[in-house]
Protein backbone atom coordinates (compact mmCIF):
# COMPACT_ATOMS: atom_id res chain seq x y z
CA UNK A 1 0.00 0.00 0.00
CA UNK A 2 2.70 2.28 0.92
CA UNK A 3 4.46 2.17 -2.38
CA UNK A 4 1.64 2.81 -4.13
CA UNK A 5 0.62 6.05 -2.35
CA UNK A 6 4.85 7.06 -2.85
CA UNK A 7 4.36 6.17 -6.87
CA UNK A 8 1.04 8.45 -6.95
CA UNK A 9 2.55 11.17 -4.98
CA UNK A 10 5.75 11.03 -7.75
CA UNK A 11 3.83 11.07 -10.55
CA UNK A 12 1.20 14.23 -9.11
CA UNK A 13 4.49 15.66 -7.98
CA UNK A 14 6.32 16.02 -11.54
CA UNK A 15 3.27 16.70 -12.67
CA UNK A 16 2.39 19.95 -10.82
CA UNK A 17 6.21 20.24 -10.94
CA UNK A 18 6.73 20.21 -14.70
CA UNK A 19 3.31 21.83 -16.26
CA UNK A 20 3.71 25.30 -14.33
CA UNK A 21 7.27 25.70 -15.68
CA UNK A 22 5.87 23.90 -19.38
CA UNK A 23 3.12 26.40 -19.60
CA UNK A 24 5.10 29.28 -18.01
CA UNK A 25 7.64 29.00 -20.46
CA UNK A 26 5.34 29.16 -23.21
CA UNK A 27 4.17 32.65 -22.36
CA UNK A 28 7.31 33.66 -23.62
CA UNK A 29 6.84 31.87 -27.11
CA UNK A 30 2.82 31.21 -27.48
CA UNK A 31 3.43 27.90 -29.29
CA UNK A 32 0.73 25.99 -27.03
CA UNK A 33 -1.99 28.62 -27.56
CA UNK A 34 -1.97 32.52 -27.79
CA UNK A 35 -2.20 32.59 -23.83
CA UNK A 36 -3.49 36.49 -24.34
CA UNK A 37 -6.48 35.12 -25.78
CA UNK A 38 -7.43 34.36 -21.90
CA UNK A 39 -6.84 37.48 -20.53
CA UNK A 40 -10.95 39.21 -20.10
CA UNK A 41 -11.68 42.19 -21.78
CA UNK A 42 -11.98 43.79 -17.83
CA UNK A 43 -9.06 42.77 -16.32
CA UNK A 44 -6.77 43.68 -20.01
CA UNK A 45 -8.69 47.34 -19.18
CA UNK A 46 -7.46 47.61 -15.76
CA UNK A 47 -3.65 46.48 -15.76
CA UNK A 48 -1.17 48.96 -16.75
CA UNK A 49 0.53 46.90 -19.05
CA UNK A 50 0.02 45.54 -22.48
CA UNK A 51 -1.40 41.82 -22.32
CA UNK A 52 1.95 39.95 -23.56
CA UNK A 53 3.58 41.61 -21.17
CA UNK A 54 1.49 40.72 -18.35
CA UNK A 55 1.18 36.98 -19.60
CA UNK A 56 5.36 37.19 -19.12
CA UNK A 57 4.71 37.93 -15.75
CA UNK A 58 2.43 35.05 -15.58
CA UNK A 59 5.22 33.18 -16.83
CA UNK A 60 7.58 33.65 -14.59
CA UNK A 61 5.22 33.17 -11.76
CA UNK A 62 4.11 29.46 -13.07
CA UNK A 63 7.83 28.83 -13.64
CA UNK A 64 8.53 29.89 -10.24
CA UNK A 65 5.93 27.65 -8.78
CA UNK A 66 6.66 24.58 -10.47
CA UNK A 67 9.97 24.60 -8.89
CA UNK A 68 8.56 24.95 -5.49
CA UNK A 69 6.86 21.59 -6.02
CA UNK A 70 10.18 19.90 -7.10
CA UNK A 71 11.94 21.83 -4.00
CA UNK A 72 9.05 21.56 -1.24
CA UNK A 73 6.42 19.73 -2.52
CA UNK A 74 3.63 20.43 0.07
CA UNK A 75 3.92 24.29 -0.14
CA UNK A 76 4.50 23.80 -3.82
CA UNK A 77 1.07 21.91 -4.15
CA UNK A 78 -1.06 24.91 -2.26
CA UNK A 79 0.86 27.79 -4.33
CA UNK A 80 -0.13 25.73 -7.34
CA UNK A 81 -3.75 24.89 -6.63
CA UNK A 82 -4.35 28.91 -5.19
CA UNK A 83 -2.78 29.45 -8.42
CA UNK A 84 -4.94 27.33 -10.61
CA UNK A 85 -8.31 28.52 -8.28
CA UNK A 86 -7.31 32.24 -8.81
CA UNK A 87 -6.86 31.69 -12.68
CA UNK A 88 -10.46 29.49 -12.98
CA UNK A 89 -12.19 32.39 -11.08
CA UNK A 90 -10.75 34.88 -13.11
CA UNK A 91 -12.59 32.91 -16.46
CA UNK A 92 -15.84 32.23 -14.83
CA UNK A 93 -15.93 35.76 -14.15
CA UNK A 94 -14.92 37.36 -17.87
CA UNK A 95 -17.96 34.72 -18.62
CA UNK A 96 -15.56 32.97 -21.47
CA UNK A 97 -13.43 29.62 -21.07
CA UNK A 98 -15.90 28.20 -19.05
CA UNK A 99 -14.21 24.29 -19.95
CA UNK A 100 -10.23 25.32 -19.15
CA UNK A 101 -11.90 26.87 -15.83
CA UNK A 102 -13.43 23.62 -14.37
CA UNK A 103 -10.54 22.04 -16.04
CA UNK A 104 -7.88 24.21 -13.61
CA UNK A 105 -10.18 23.32 -10.96
CA UNK A 106 -10.05 19.72 -11.55
CA UNK A 107 -5.99 20.46 -11.66
CA UNK A 108 -6.42 22.24 -8.65
CA UNK A 109 -7.78 19.13 -6.58
CA UNK A 110 -5.08 16.97 -7.51
CA UNK A 111 -2.82 19.86 -6.52
CA UNK A 112 -4.24 19.97 -3.36
CA UNK A 113 -3.98 16.25 -2.99
CA UNK A 114 -0.14 15.99 -3.89
CA UNK A 115 -0.32 18.52 -0.50
CA UNK A 116 -1.66 16.30 1.56
CA UNK A 117 0.37 13.49 0.48
CA UNK A 118 3.07 15.61 1.32
CA UNK A 119 2.28 16.39 4.13
CA UNK A 120 4.89 15.42 6.98
CA UNK A 121 1.98 14.84 9.81
CA UNK A 122 -0.86 13.60 7.54
CA UNK A 123 -4.16 14.11 9.60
Amino acid sequence: MNSNVELVKSILKYTYGLVPIIAGFDKFANVLTDWGQYLSPGLSEIIPMEAGTFMIIVGVIEIIAGILVFLKPKIGALVVMGWLTVIAVVLISSGHFIDVAVRDLVMAVGAFSLAKLSDSNPA
